[in-house]
Formats: structure tokens, sequence, C-alpha cells
């Protein structure tokens, strides 16, 4: 085990006796040892009402939140302020507001990356969203975009998270207006632990948990890594549906000004063309007014994708966040706690065989520094399990929450749907209204041509 961990297993271990003491007490309230026996290790403790799991009434483990319930603790927008400092563009700050504590605040990408630091250190066993990259050098408009949306995802996430909502550090953040936030909420997590030392219910994480839950556990990221790759697909594909109504709308806007310019051209006829000139008059003044109706096209086409973007694709990929936060936990779980679970239990072990060897060979009684670091390091182990059931504690908890967010899937179809459905209808009735004006392209005095029907208006091609 490296230094760094020894460091804070010490630090925790005066965590232990606590919670030790606290357990066996409520065990001789409820049943005390046969006199002689030794009172069995943490690891072995057996749940006396086996049977309590199956009753989920007065279980903490479980939790009852709807979707509705978790949108309604929050709804924040993140907007671009505009840049007010010279010519170069030295950074971007951003207009936070807040409808649960009636707030707005300014805030830079790095008081988002403190943020982001208190709520791993405060909450290392729960979904924290990512944050999007830094800005890259030579950013533009869409990458600056890009990252507010994405910002504003996170902060959203955030702020309907149980745990997180009840947080200091989220109040500071949403509603603090003071000249220095980040040192703010760094001063707020001073002399604060995580939530494993500050929950009342984390020793006893254990009690709460299903035997099986690392099958659980198991089937359950395999199931996110499943239903990850399908909308990461469904994403990708809304993504260029939007962006082929919005090509589509400046394809139509550029197809009505060539209209209109060609009605425009003041390029006068050759004397051989003398005889049309009155027809070419009529044609070129059809052409022009029909950039009016091309440009309501265009605008038709451009309000339904940008409607799919913030309606269908910005919901998408906020489950997406949602999700890659629950697969990154997974990883922290298994590279962090587990691991050093398994490297502190293996280093007692050969620390135990050695001092077994040593008072074998020596007959003499352990000195006072030997039982006082056998008891820092069996504490340490102590804590280090009771922190690996609350990880999966916590585990189970976040992937109730990810359950709760999936009937955003009907919410998404639906925007998807009603936005198909409006955008045809209101492009329908430009087509329509545009097609009488078409005729007139047709009428001349020497002309008996008019605008052609299609199948469905009964002309059959033979």
């Amino acid at each position: 085990m490296t230094g760094g961990v020894m460091d804070r297993l010490s630090a925790e271990a005066g965590a232990a006796p606590v919670v030790a003491a606290a357990e066996a007490e409520a065990d001789e309230e409820a049943d005390p040892p046969a006199a002689g026996l030794p009172t069995p290790q943490i690891s072995e403790r057996r749940d006396p009402y086996p049977n309590r799991m199956q009753m989920p009434q007065g279980n903490p483990l479980l939790l009852s939140y709807t979707l509705q319930e978790l949108l309604a603790r929050d709804t924040v927008q993140v907007e671009l302020i505009p840049e007010k400092k010279g010519l170069f563009l030295k950074h971007v700050e951003y207009e936070v507001s807040s409808q649960r504590f009636q707030s707005s605040v300014y805030r830079r990408y790095n008081d988002f990356v403190v943020f982001h630091e208190m709520l791993l250190h405060r909450f290392p066993y729960r979904m924290v969203p990512a944050l999007p990259p830094k800005r890259v050098l030579g950013a533009d408009r869409e990458f600056i975009e890009s990252r507010r949306r994405a910002l504003r995802r996170f902060i959203n996430l955030v702020a309907r998270h149980p745990p997180f909502s009840e947080d200091v550090a989220l109040r500071l953040f949403l509603s603090f207006s003071g000249p220095d936030v980040q040192n703010k909420l760094k001063e707020s997590t001073q002399c604060v632990g995580d939530e494993f030392m500050n929950c009342k219910l984390a020793p006893r994480a254990k009690d709460f948990l299903p035997a099986d839950i690392q099958t659980q556990f198991a089937v359950s990221r395999e199931l996110i890594r499943n239903i990850y790759n399908s909308f990461y697909k469904l994403r990708d594909r809304a993504e260029r549906i939007a962006s082929r109504a919005i090509d589509n709308a400046a394809d139509l806007l550029v197809f009505g000004k060539e209209l209109s310019a060609l009605g425009s051209d003041t390029t006068p006829l050759p004397s051989w063309a003398a005889l049309n000139s009155s027809t070419w008059g009529s044609l070129k003044q059809a052409l022009k007014g029909l950039s009016v109706e091309f440009a309501l096209l265009a605008d038709k086409a451009a309000q339904q994708g940008k409607q799919e973007e913030n309606d269908v694709v910005e919901k998408l990929n906020l489950f997406l966040d949602l999700l890659q936060s629950y697969k990154d936990l997974c990883e922290r779980h298994e590279k962090g706690v587990l691991h050093k679970h398994q490297r502190a239990l293996h280093k007692y072990s050969l620390m135990k065989r050695q001092m077994m060897s040593a008072a074998v060979q020596s007959r003499e009684p352990d000195s006072v520094e030997q039982l006082e670091s056998r008891i820092v390091e069996e504490n340490a182990i102590q804590t280090m399990e009771l922190r690996s059931y609350f990880s999966l504690y916590c585990l189970h908890q976040e992937m109730q929450l990810v359950h709760v967010y999936l009937p955003l899937t009907s919410h998404i179809l639906g925007a998807f749907v009603n936005s198909q459905i409006q955008g045809h209808k209101e492009m329908s009735k430009v087509w329509n209204d545009l097609k009488p004006k078409l005729n007139c392209l047709f009428a001349g005095p020497n002309s008996s041509l008019t605008l052609s029907r299609s199948p469905q208006d009964g002309v059959s091609p033979h």
C-alpha cells in the first residue's frame, strides 16, 4: 500500500473504534454474549434478522422518487454573458440562474471546476457528472455554445440529485454573489469529511444490502453499458436529423435568393427575343415574389431543427451524461475503494504473519508500540471494509436514480414526434400557399402550359 493510502487509513482509523463500540453496544442490548466467548469481528457479524431485506418498508436503501419530483427540485439556466473586455477574448463568463434559490450569479468555467472537485471530495461514492473539456486554443463559437449546454446539463443533474441538492456547496455555488466563490467553496469543505464520515447509516450499510449485491452490481453495470450504447446511437441519429433540418433551411433560403436574383436581372433582351419580352418580364416579376415564400420555408425548417436540438438532442445528452456518471462511479468503486481494501488486507496479513513469526522466535510479550500499531492497522482495515460496503450501498441507490430517469425516454420520443408533426404541418401549409403562385409562371399570351399535377390529382401518364 502506498504511503498516501496508509495516511488516509490512519486518519480515518479513529472512526472505526467508535463504530465498533456502537455496534457492540447494540449487540449487548439485543442479546448479551456468553461469558468467555470473544466478540465477533465486524466482517464476521451476521444479521440476527436475515429476512428484513425482504421488507422494503423503512429500508433506507430503497428510494421512492419519481422523475417529476426530481425535475421539480430545480431548473438552472446557464447563459453566456457578452464579452466586454476588449477585442481579444480572455475568458467566458456565464450567468447561472436558479429557480429554487431565486438567484442569478456570474460564474467562470474555473468556478465549475472547483465546485466539481468539492463534489468529488464530499461524495466520492455518488454519480458526479463530468465537466466538459477546458477551452482549447482558438475555440470558436460552436465550441463555446457546446460547452455552455454541457455546463447547463451538469448543474441541473447536480441540482436535482437528492444528496447534492441538500449540500451547502450547491447553495453557495448557485446563490453566493461575493467576489471569490472558489475560496468560499473550499472553506465550506474544510474540516468536513466525506459522506461516509457524516452519514449516520454508513456503519450499518452492510445490514441493508442484499446478499447477492455483487451479482446485482455486475448485472446493473452490464445493463447500463448496453443502455448507454443504444442511447449514444439514438443521440447521433437525432443530431443528424436536426442538422439536416438546419441544412435544409439554408438550402431553401439560398434557393429563394437565387430565384429573386434571377427575377431582378436587368440585362436587356437581345433584339431577336424582343417578341417574348412581355413574357420574360412577367416571369421575372413572379420569380421575385417567390423568394418570400422560400424564406418562410427556410424559417420553418430552421425552427424545426432548433427545436429538435433543444427538446430531443439535449435531453438525450442529459441522459447520456447521467449514464456516463454511473459508469465513472463503477470505475471509481473498482479502482478506488475495492482496490485499496484489497491492498490493505494484503498488507495487514503480511504484517500479522511477521508479528506472529517474531513472537514465536522471541517468545516475549508484544511491546506497547507493536500493540498500538496492530490496533491502528486493525481499525484501518475495519474502516476500509465499512467504506467498501457503503460504496456498494451508494451504488445501489445511484442505480435506482438511473431507473427513475428512464421515463425521460417517453418525453424525448414525444418531443421528437411532436416536432416532426408540427414542422411538416407548417411547411406543408407554406408549400400549398406557394402552389397557386406558380401558375402565373406558365400563363402567358403565347403559352398554354399549366402547372403539372401529380398522379394523386387524377392525371394518368398514358
